[in-house]
């Protein structure tokens, strides 16, 4: 596919995804949808990459969904994607996410299905459908003061993609309630008080220092431990303690056979970082 909408790099070891439409703050398009799902898939299958950062060009995350086809959907009634079947990337997404559970065969929920961390790197300010995929990265770090908001009530939508599973479970339920009936506009540097941000960075070090954290992460956890840790974490969401204990003994049985285990062990002995 080309790309118009997005960009996407490989640096050490990790896929860059960055919304690419800066004039327009990065809107949010079908176009832009179908190109991120084919960036996703890209990361997915390519073994070299260990991890997965997205971000915004110039000034903006993504401010939402794009003014000019919100305008549109309305005249038509309804929405429209304005793709056609040969534009859309998601089949692929789809059989990832049905061979972990069927409840992350969805647009998003696929994002749980990855067995790749996803870093937002959250580089101004993101509304709408613009939060809820910075909410189903693993991990958030933004620059300070940017402007976050849920949007839709002030639209006469419902929460997007998911944010009414998402915030609750990422910053409790009042704290999501009241972010969500308000609409209201708030900032990176309140997000990271309610721990919906990990950390705040300066605009011209937060690419960098993004970077250098998926590097680390990566290098001293394995691929498979980033796997299974991310995959429980999201079914755990869903279901009872004991088939969570059940799956981490079936796990632990497969994988204390395998290298990286013995490659783990070994440094723990030597008191050193594990190098993957």
């Amino acid at each position: 596919m080309d790309l118009h909408s997005t960009r996407y790099r490989i640096t050490d070891r990790s896929a860059v995804i960055t919304l690419h439409r800066p004039e327009r703050g990065n809107a949010w398009t079908g176009r832009m949808h179908a190109e991120y799902k084919h960036c996703l898939v890209r990361a997915e299958r390519n073994p070299g990459v260990r991890t997965i950062v997205v971000t915004g060009e110039g000034r903006a995350f993504c401010v939402g969904g794009d003014a000019e086809a919100l305008s549109d959907h309305g005249r038509r009634g309804g929405y429209d994607d304005g793709l056609t079947d040969a534009d859309d990337k998601a089949a692929p997404l789809s059989e990832l996410a049905s061979a972990v559970s069927p409840d992350f065969d969805g647009e998003f929920a696929y994002h749980f299905a990855l067995t790749k961390p996803v870093i937002a790197a959250i580089n101004g300010a993101a509304a709408g459908i613009g939060l809820a995929l910075a909410c189903f990265a693993d991990l958030r770090f933004a620059v300070p003061g940017a402007a976050l908001t849920t949007a839709h009530g002030r639209l006469a939508l419902p929460p997007e993609y998911g944010l009414s599973w998402l915030l609750p479970r990422q910053i409790g339920l009042s704290r999501a309630m009241e972010l969500l009936m308000t609409s209201r506009r708030f900032l990176t540097d309140e997000a990271h008080e309610l721990g919906l941000v990990s950390q705040l960075v300066a605009a011209d070090e937060l690419l960098e220092h993004t970077l250098a954290f998926a590097h680390s992460l990566a290098s001293t956890n394995s691929a498979a431990a980033l796997a299974a840790t991310r995959h429980m974490v999201y079914l755990d969401q869903t279901r009872a303690i004991a088939s969570s204990v059940e799956e981490s003994r079936r796990r632990l049985a497969v994988m204390m056979g395998s290298a990286d285990y013995r490659h783990g062990v070994e440094a723990l002995i030597d008191k050193r970082e594990p190098e993957f």
